[in-house]
């Protein structure tokens, strides 16, 4: 017997709510720059402080495989029980779901930025700058207004948050996935988009069509400053994925802010709630839903953007920011409340790393660890121990009582 066959003959249909928190890339390393503490460490946080008090259990989780730094993708897919070596999905496909995408069989997705590139062609600025979502705006639609077909493939541009945006292939015989155009670090050219199975002619055909884009597309962005270029990653089609409903019994809602969060959730069939663009009005969404829904995935990004820029006290107040606003959270008293990362994002590293992230899981069952608070080296001596996310949710669902005994 498989082990989610044997789970999924364990569950029971209660009325239990569950609520995972995600903050995002929370992790962190103490290194001797930052004064031998994380931003978890450093921060200020009375009322997750008063959360462990109450009783928690605290360890920590290998987002993919020991050593493996995981993309948001593969780290939430896990967070959601979906083995993200088993399930493999598109960055493209997920940020073109959470921008409101329809998309078709046959469509392949992209996620791309707009990038800043030096005469010779080097990216210089991998997020130019960071522009303004009103600045991605008009830039997608100069392309667009340009680039409508490329031989019979119809292109479909639309504009995410800051310096982010989606392109969709819309044609016969396209197929992903393809390498990332995007070389992942300042100072390399853009790199060309090759197909992963150099056997697949539908791949091929995909990579020839990506590279025409780009010939169309960067001669316009030319005299635009700083974003006179763009990358191109997670360019798949979409893929056939369980729904969440039906594996783990529970009506799942998502609160997020950015496309991709939210593509992810309703990849999996979750519902995503739309309007809410603070912390705070999402955990007030929250309140207003909550007899709606058993399952809960709540999506706070601040934390992994500081991380990227190695900003370590402005990921600190992220931290801070996210505790002041808890309380609006517990004032409806989910029956299992997780709060984690998706991952790492150590300021020293500025980027995702694959040092497993620290969680915090709290219920009536869930004991104490007789820690004074959340962070990464109470996490360390923490009941949970260090184990695969993709275990989480079937740990949250079994504190809540959700799973009958197995065997006699």
């Amino acid at each position: 017997m498989k082990l989610d066959e044997l789970y999924s003959g364990l569950t029971l249909e209660t009325k239990a709510k569950l609520a995972l928190v995600v903050l995002d890339g929370l992790g962190d390393l103490a290194t001797m720059g930052q004064g031998e503490m994380t931003p978890l460490e450093a921060a200020r946080t009375p009322n997750l402080d008063a959360l462990v008090a109450a009783g928690c259990a605290q360890g920590r989780m290998t987002p993919v495989a020991p050593g493996i730094t995981p993309g948001s993708g593969p780290g939430h897919l896990a967070l959601f029980g979906y083995d993200p070596l088993e399930y493999t999905v598109g960055r493209g496909v997920i940020e073109a779901l959470g921008l409101g995408l329809e998309l078709k069989a046959g469509d392949v997705a992209a996620r791309a930025n707009f990038c800043t590139l030096d005469r010779k062609g080097i990216v210089t600025d991998r997020r130019a700058g960071r522009i303004e979502t009103r600045a991605c705006e008009r830039l997608c639609g100069l392309l667009a207004a340009k680039i409508k077909r490329i031989g019979t493939a119809q292109v479909i541009l639309k504009p995410g948050k800051g310096h982010r945006f989606v392109v969709v292939f819309r044609g016969r015989g396209l197929e992903g996935p393809l390498a990332d155009a995007d070389p992942h670090r300042d100072g390399l050219p853009i790199p060309q988009a090759k197909p992963l199975d150099a056997a697949s002619a539908k791949a091929r055909k995909t990579a020839e069509l990506v590279a025409a884009f780009y010939a169309e597309a960067l001669p316009l962005l030319a005299r635009e400053s700083p974003a006179n270029g763009f990358l191109m990653r997670g360019i798949a089609h979409r893929p056939d994925i369980p729904r969440f409903e039906e594996r783990y019994k529970l009506k799942a809602a998502c609160l997020a802010v950015y496309p991709m969060y939210k593509g992810l959730a309703q990849l999996v069939g979750m519902h995503k709630i739309e309007g809410p663009q603070t912390l705070a009005q999402q955990f007030d969404r929250y309140v207003a839903e909550y007899d709606r829904y058993g399952f809960f995935f709540i999506h706070y990004k601040r934390p992994d953007m500081h991380g990227e820029d190695g900003d370590f006290e402005a990921k600190r107040q992220a931290i801070e920011e996210f505790d002041a606003a808890l309380p609006r959270l517990m004032a409806r008293k989910p029956d299992v409340l997780v709060i984690t990362g998706d991952h790492s994002t150590p300021c020293a590293m500025k980027g995702h790393s694959w040092h497993p992230q620290p969680v915090l899981l709290h219920s009536a069952v869930s004991g104490s660890d007789k820690l004074d608070r959340f962070t990464e080296t109470g996490a360390n001596l923490g009941s949970l121990g260090v184990f695969e996310a993709k275990y989480l949710i079937r740990l949250m669902q079994a504190h809540a009582r959700m799973f009958d005994k197995f065997g006699a």
